[in-house]
């Protein structure tokens, strides 16, 4: 299991990818890609738009709060633990898998947050990763080596416990 220092926790709260303060103005950057979410707001969000991601990572919460609003998607599901601040080994194999064989929903009893690491680094490149940037917007994210080289510095940042 990996876990964030707090040290480093400032760094992964500047948005990793371009940050879109509304879904409707990044859609065109869509078109054509396998789309991956983390968060149950942007996939809710995603869905309501008529695009069903490749991948979805949900925690049942939205900021540390019960949802409510679970998005319903059609694709197996995959049940890991990832405490919060921590990314699993459990999360790491559970993307792998879901990468190698989508559609695939990981739902997680933790926090999903850091999950967009390690879906980076697993995600093929010319896919697109999306994610919700609390009170500010969605992050988007190309999956590209100049990606997958970010996210790898920044999964550095983590210590093994």
């Amino acid at each position: 299991m990996l876990r964030l220092p707090l040290v480093h926790r400032e760094r992964f709260r500047d948005p990793f990818g371009d940050l879109y303060p509304e879904l409707h103005a990044a859609l065109p950057r869509l078109s054509g890609k396998a789309v991956y979410t983390v968060g149950d707001v942007v996939t809710r969000n995603i869905l309501a738009q008529g695009i069903s991601p490749a991948i979805a990572i949900i925690d049942g919460q939205t900021q540390r709060v019960p949802c409510g609003q679970t998005p319903l998607l059609n694709a197996p599901k995959i049940h890991v633990k990832n405490p919060a601040g921590m990314i699993t080994d459990e999360l790491v194999q559970a993307i792998t898998d879901a990468v190698a064989l989508p559609p695939a929903v990981i739902m997680v009893d933790g926090e999903e947050d850091l999950a967009v690491i390690p879906l980076v680094l697993a995600a093929p490149e010319c896919a697109v990763v999306l994610y919700g940037q609390p009170g500010e917007g969605v992050v988007i994210r190309d999956i590209d080596l100049a990606a997958k080289k970010t996210a790898a510095e920044m999964l550095s940042l983590f210590e093994r416990i």
